[in-house]
This record gives structure tokens, C-alpha cells and sequence, in this order.
């Protein structure tokens, strides 16, 4: 028996993203391939910060840190703001926390079902 395709794959390339736009997003899936740059995220969940308070809770340098922000900031995953000297970084707007509460939430999800697996076996 042969199957008509025909209508589901005009859909799905009428609805299918332009490529341009796909790599748009893999480039953004990238930056969150980066502990240290999920540590920043998670810490500026919390509080804005600058960078020598980053430093310190990462326990890493300051210009690694300056490193990551700027990549963050590239991305338009934080934004900024100076006081005096002092330049203090938050997440740039509530996709950023979304993006990264729905991944955290997705390996939470995975780790319970797998506990719970057990417990059934």
C-alpha cells in the first residue's frame, strides 16, 4: 500500500523555519553548551551582579568571567547597566529564564521517571 505524503509535507515545509533562522537558533543552543555560562545564568536568576562578585561565587577569574558575559551579552542573553565604575549584568529578559527553567525542568522530569522506573521494577 503506498502512502500519499503529499499534504503533510506541504504543511511542514510551508511551516518549516528558513535556514538562515535554524542556525540562528543552533548558534543560540550553543552558547548554553557552556557550564560556566549556565552558572551565570543561574546566578543572575538570582540578582543582578557585576563581574568581580560572578568571579568570586564562580570562583574564577575576573577576565574569564568578563569572557563569558560578553559572549552572553553577544547573544542578547543579558544585558547590562553602570553605576559609577561599576558595570552590573542581569538576564536581559524573563525567554532567558524560560529557556533554561524548561531544560532544567526536562532533565528533572527525566531523572524523576527514571527513579520511579526503578522503584516500579
Amino acid at each position: 500500500m503506498l502512502h500519499n505524503h503529499e499534504e503533510i509535507l506541504r504543511k511542514v515545509r510551508h511551516d518549516l523555519p528558513t535556514d538562515e533562522l535554524l542556525f540562528d537558533l543552533s548558534d543560540l543552543f550553543k552558547i548554553f553548551g557552556d557550564t560556566t555560562r549556565l552558572k551565570i545564568l543561574f546566578a543572575l536568576f538570582e540578582s543582578e551582579m557585576c563581574v568581580c562578585a560572578i568571579a568570586e561565587l564562580l570562583g574564577m577569574t575576573q577576565s574569564a568571567i568578563s569572557h563569558q558575559l560578553k559572549v552572553l551579552k553577544d547573544a542578547n542573553l543579558v544585558g547590562n547597566r553602570r553605576e559609577g565604575k561599576t558595570i552590573f549584568y542581569f538576564l536581559a529578559d524573563d525567554h532567558v529564564r524560560a529557556i533554561v527553567a524548561q531544560g532544567f525542568e526536562h532533565l528533572i522530569e527525566k531523572e524523576h521517571d527514571d527513579r520511579i522506573g526503578v522503584i516500579e521494577q
